[in-house]
């Protein structure tokens, strides 16, 4: 990838959405949405503007010519002006899913599907779409209709402004994604779950996961209502905190998804990706139980090292075509 491509965009982004930020006295991250809006569009979209300002951005869009760029190139430079907004006004349960989890996953959900041409893919919990349009820019060029939700409207916006920006046709709802979902199942779920206590005890009332006494935990009830949403042999791809099968709700955790899925496979994440122990993550795989469907022969269990040992990496990718070999065959 040509930094200097991706760098030419950030400039751009970065201060267009300072000039919209000062004009319109909004965040730089709602001016980033905007100046996003304003380049899929190839217009000035802010009426408030003055003349002079509108004049400005004009000049400064024309001199970038955003088609000339690849989606991975659009999609860093998109990244990198929202990590910069980030830092000023973000709760930590909306850091950003890192690139290289992303690519990883794109990786893995493009072997499950590897002889399926077209699917459909839902991500219930897609805060900046980084991860989802991380994913879709590495499945290209299979045909994935994409659905994502999110219960925070600025965050929905910048998704769906990403999105256009790189040409993913992704349907996006505006809702709490624990509530009734205005979508159908999919061939695939992928969700960096949300951790952390549901404070809508009315609603955790409709779930088998539900705590029996206190708030429940979101991410238990994200992984059921993902399972709901997923067509029966389909595939959910989760990234979990490490410790999920450690609180005193994981043995019902563990009942629920023996009867309603087969453990495909769990990949820990290296440690060094994570400030803390405590923070470490893996890649959970499910498949949806379905008539005929039988359990993988054995269960697909790995560490990635560091992704700057590529002998070390080399050898568990080996290992993963392996397991596809004998278990997906």
């Amino acid at each position: 990838m040509k930094l200097e491509s991706m760098e030419a965009i950030f400039n751009v982004m970065n201060e267009t959405a300072e000039v919209l930020q000062e004009e319109l006295s909004c965040t730089y991250l709602e001016a980033i949405a905007e100046t996003g809006e304003n380049l899929f569009h190839d217009d000035i979209l802010q009426e408030e503007l003055s003349e002079i300002t509108k004049k400005r951005l004009t000049k400064m869009y024309s001199e970038l010519h955003i088609e000339r760029f690849e989606n991975e190139q659009i999609r860093k430079a998109f990244q990198l002006a929202i990590l910069k907004g980030m830092k000023d006004s973000v709760q930590p349960n909306h850091q950003m899913t890192p690139d290289s989890i992303g690519l990883f996953m794109g990786y893995l959900i493009k072997k499950f599907f590897e002889n399926v041409q077209a699917f459909s893919l839902l991500d219930p919990a897609v805060g900046t779409g980084n991860l989802l349009t991380t994913i879709l820019n590495h499945l290209q060029p299979k045909e994935v209709e994409a659905f994502a939700v999110d219960v925070d409207d600025l965050l929905l916006k910048l998704a769906y402004v990403g999105a256009n920006l790189q040409s993913h046709p992704v349907q996006f709802f505006h809702q709490d994604s624990l509530q009734s979902l205005f979508v159908d199942p999919a061939d695939a779920v992928v969700c960096d779950l949300p951790v952390g206590y549901y404070p809508n005890d009315m609603g955790a009332q409709n779930y088998e996961l539900k705590a029996e006494e206190g708030h429940s935990y979101a991410h238990h009830l994200f992984i059921e209502q993902s399972i709901k949403h997923t067509k029966p042999g389909g595939y959910l791809f989760f990234l979990i905190p490490n410790d999920l099968f450690e609180s005193k709700e994981a043995p019902k955790l563990h009942q629920f998804l023996q009867e309603q899925a087969n453990i495909q496979g769990i990949i820990q994440l290296p440690l060094t990706m994570f400030k803390n122990e405590k923070a470490a993550k893996s890649i959970f795989i499910l498949q949806k139980k379905a008539i005929g469907l039988k359990a993988p022969k054995q269960v697909l269990i790995a560490t990635l090292p560091t992704l700057s040992n590529p002998q070390a990496m080399e050898k568990i990718l080996l290992k993963i075509e392996e397991w596809f070999r004998e278990n997906k065959s």
